[in-house]
């Protein structure tokens, strides 16, 4: 049975991130500041990729999840990453007393830390995908997780990162908790994405309670050089 998790970007852009969304027919994208995430409706169809670059403008090169996609003529795949998509089977969910929301007021802290910690794509205003906690020392930011893309009935959990010097405290591990305790507070699920490479942090996931889903693709493509509408008549 397909699900809104089988295409969990264009099922959040086109429900609870409507909101969010910046769309033409069957293509939409977040923000530029918020996100690099683009969908289809559906990939197999071409009006779908059709309205994307209408979207995204000629010579565009962006992301887009799923695997097995196949670009129509004029578009260019450029490169895959492999990934897993996993799913809360048996989270121990629980909030954190020293948790701290994170907000607008954060962010110069939440990109340094990002910055030297990599946890994926991270930008000024990627706090408006949900909510976002931290832990402090000393009044310093020293870990961070929180919720991404928005699936009805799911949310995805992202930028788990804790500075180099904190690790090993298990800070990410209480964190993973208590993000995934306000999504389940909501009546969802919780779920997240993992490169196939890091092996460290998907061995996490699974000892906190997740289970493999999927193995995904993420896409890197990049949209025709010339809008169909401006080229010129071969003569």
């Amino acid at each position: 049975m397909s699900s809104v998790l089988d295409n969990p970007a264009w099922a959040s852009l086109a429900g609870p991130h409507a909101h969010l969304a910046e769309r033409i027919g069957g293509a939409a994208r977040y923000p530029a500041d918020v996100g690099p995430h683009h969908a289809l409706a559906d990939p197999a169809d071409p009006s779908a990729w059709a309205d994307l670059a209408a979207l995204v403008g000629p010579g565009a090169t962006i992301m887009l999840g799923g695997a097995g996609i196949a670009p129509p003529p004029g578009w260019e795949h450029t490169a895959s990453i492999g990934g897993v998509q996993l799913c809360d089977v048996s989270v121990r969910a629980a909030p954190d007393p020293a948790a701290v929301l994170l907000g607008p007021a954060d962010v110069p802290e939440m990109l340094d830390l990002v910055a030297r910690t990599q946890p994926g794509p991270f930008r000024t205003r990627t706090i408006a995908f949900g909510a976002y906690l931290g832990l402090r020392d000393g009044g310093r930011l020293v870990a961070m997780a929180g919720e991404r893309l928005h699936p009805p009935g799911w949310t995805e959990i992202s930028a788990v990162c804790t500075d180099p010097a904190y690790r090993g405290q298990g800070l990410a591990t209480r964190l993973i908790r208590a993000v995934a305790a306000g999504i389940r507070a909501r009546g969802e699920t919780p779920f997240l994405h993992a490169s196939a490479t890091n092996t460290m942090a998907i061995r996490l996931y699974e000892q906190l309670g997740f289970a493999l889903r999927i193995r995904t693709t993420f896409n890197q493509v990049t949209s025709p050089a010339v809008r169909e509408a401006t080229r010129l008549p071969v003569v």
